[in-house]
């Protein structure tokens, strides 16, 4: 870590590792909130070396106060919002599921992960019916989950669907939910006997599984070799753009993910009068050399 100099903080907004998380968590200038520390020890097993919050609470970083939002993109997921020294109110948000609850500002930094609104794949709701209907189908049910943060929600959604047997998942996943979710139930492994239950796995696990089990992707993306449901921890187009509405910044910047989704999102925001720059449109971006 001693190669560069150091920012004053590096703002992990979750755990999730195309957020940088990995490597950013061994740098006492981290910051993130309790579960995203707890959920980065348990994906990377490594000690979390910075600093911690409770989620909707204030940290000083240097003197700034700074104050986390939740995003709801998964257990713990925070965006961070301060003042700079002339009053100019600065909003990083990482990816977000559900942005009623952030503030408005005048510099928004935000993502754009189906945010080309000339793409139908872009355009999504949650098919919350259908994962229903596939739950309680006769005979054992499969739901293809990425094991942090679609796993969990999935697991809150089958409880909240009146489902209260066990679910059984790999070890990790089991790791995460139960440190995550207050009421998770009860969780199992996969080797547990509970053949004839429900199973969170990853998606390219569905294939383990016995050939006769009912098996699901929980995603809106749809080059799985198997039925997709649509339940996404993102906002969709339409939801990015009320987002943006809603915060009513001066200028919006687009920075995640890679490829040419922020651009489109950006150059959208300019076509409807929303001042725009995305992160491929700025020169002077500090490398991955830092983190």
């Amino acid at each position: 870590m001693g190669k560069h100099p150091q920012p004053d903080a590096y703002l992990i907004t979750h755990a999730h590792s195309d957020h940088n998380g990995k490597s950013a968590m061994l740098s006492p200038n981290a910051v993130c909130t309790e579960k995203t520390a707890v959920a980065l020890e348990i994906r990377h097993d490594r000690k979390y070396a910075g600093s911690m919050c409770r989620l909707g609470d204030e940290i000083d970083i240097e003197g700034t106060k700074v104050k986390t939002y939740p995003t709801e993109h998964t257990a713990g997921a925070s965006a961070f919002y301060w003042k700079n020294d002339v009053g100019t109110r600065i909003l990083v948000t990482g990816d977000v599921k559900d942005a009623s609850s952030l503030p408005s500002c005048d510099v928004l930094i935000t993502e754009a992960n189906y945010g080309d609104p000339a793409d139908p794949s872009c355009h999504f709701a949650d098919d919350l019916e259908g994962m229903k209907s596939a739950l309680f189908e006769n005979g054992p049910v499969a739901f293809g989950a990425y094991e942090f943060g679609k796993a969990q929600r999935a697991v809150e959604l089958i409880r909240g669907f009146g489902y209260d047997g066990a679910i059984c998942m790999e070890a990790r996943t089991r790791a995460l939910t139960r440190s995550m979710l207050e009421d998770a139930g009860e969780l199992v492994g996969l080797d547990s006997g509970e053949d004839d239950g429900v199973f969170i796995v990853a998606p390219w696990d569905l294939d383990k599984l016995p050939w006769n089990m009912k098996k699901y992707v929980l995603s809106c993306r749809m080059d799985y070799p198997y039925p997709t449901i649509r339940i996404s921890d993102h906002l969709d187009a339409c939801g990015l753009e009320d987002m943006v509405r809603k915060l009513s910044p001066e200028v919006t910047l687009v920075y995640h993910p890679g490829g040419n989704r922020p651009s489109k999102f950006s150059k959208h925001l300019n076509s409807i009068g929303i001042d725009s720059i995305s992160i491929d449109q700025i020169g002077n971006v500090l490398s991955n050399e830092f983190i």
